[in-house]
């Protein structure tokens, strides 16, 4: 089953108290790359979104999105740094003696002062988080990887296309490349006799037509075509990212007709290249989505 690298998945999970909303989107990746962004209070729960996340996903970037609220999650605490305080009112008290100073300092006063006073948050003891968080994750997870098996069933489809048309290509060269050592004979004898009024010498004629056979020869560069086009359609089937592999194939083909361009030394073989070439570009933009 062929998994395209790009998809979205979204759940949303809720109790009497408690809304958990998540999101996750996936891209193209070389390796499989999980970023999480998650209120700072529950960053405990990285690790195991991450190992709920990994059975769906195998290779790409997948961005993650955790929305948490609801009563009781974040408790608020009253902190009094009682010896600032009280160095405070010595300081008020020293300064009333020696400046002569009417009146007093109130509570209110006091608790005013800089530093003395600081709200404390702290994480409330919410057993329901996790496992409706981690519910929610597992949710989208399989969304996102539905998604892109959808893709990945319509990158498939577009691939063997691609494969029947080098296929294509492959067979009609197949068919034209015997002619064309001969179409070669026939061109040199006839120059041979234009250029020379006594009679061709065959020999020769035999020798510059095997040397150009072999210059010519692409057998083995059409066997390897072939051989890669049967091992693509196998690895399509396979149930295992084959991102990696289909880019590495379809950089052999590369090789190969471009080989047989460089080669053939015919026009007709040429117009073929050319068709593959284009096959080839296409599959190799559609390879780069494949997980």
């Amino acid at each position: 089953m062929v998994y395209s690298m790009t998809g979205f998945g979204a759940s949303t999970k809720k109790t009497d108290r408690l809304t958990v909303a998540v999101e996750m989107k996936s891209v193209n990746h070389r390796f499989c790359e999980i970023s999480i962004r998650l209120p700072r209070q529950w960053l405990v729960f990285e690790d195991k979104i991450k190992k709920a996340i990994l059975p769906y996903v195998r290779r790409g970037k997948v961005e993650v999105f955790v929305t948490i609220a609801g009563e009781g999650l974040v408790k608020r605490n009253v902190h009094i740094d009682w010896d600032l305080l009280g160095q405070y009112w010595n300081g008020l008290q020293e300064a009333a003696r020696r400046f002569s100073l009417d009146g007093g300092a109130t509570a209110a006063d006091l608790l005013r002062l800089d530093g003395v006073v600081e709200v404390v948050e702290e994480e409330g003891a919410n057993e329901e988080v996790e496992p409706l968080l981690l519910a929610a994750v597992e949710e989208a997870a399989k969304a996102l990887a539905a998604m892109r098996r959808r893709e990945g069933e319509a990158l498939a489809a577009d691939l063997r296309a691609r494969l029947h048309e080098v296929e294509a290509g492959v067979e009609a060269i197949e068919q034209r490349a015997p002619l064309v050592v001969e179409q070669y004979r026939e061109r040199l004898a006839r120059r041979l006799r234009e250029w020379a009024p006594s009679p061709v010498d065959e020999a020769r004629l035999l020798t510059e037509v095997a040397v150009f056979a072999e210059k010519a020869d692409i057998h083995e560069e059409l066997k390897r075509i072939r051989s890669h086009l049967s091992q693509m359609a196998d690895v399509l089937r396979a149930d295992e990212p084959i991102g990696r592999k289909l880019d590495f194939f379809v950089q052999e083909l590369n090789r190969e007709v471009n080989t047989i361009g460089a080669k053939a030394n015919d026009s007709v073989i040429a117009a073929q290249v050319v068709e593959m070439k284009s096959a080839l570009e296409k599959m190799r933009e559609q390879v780069q989505n494949v997980e």
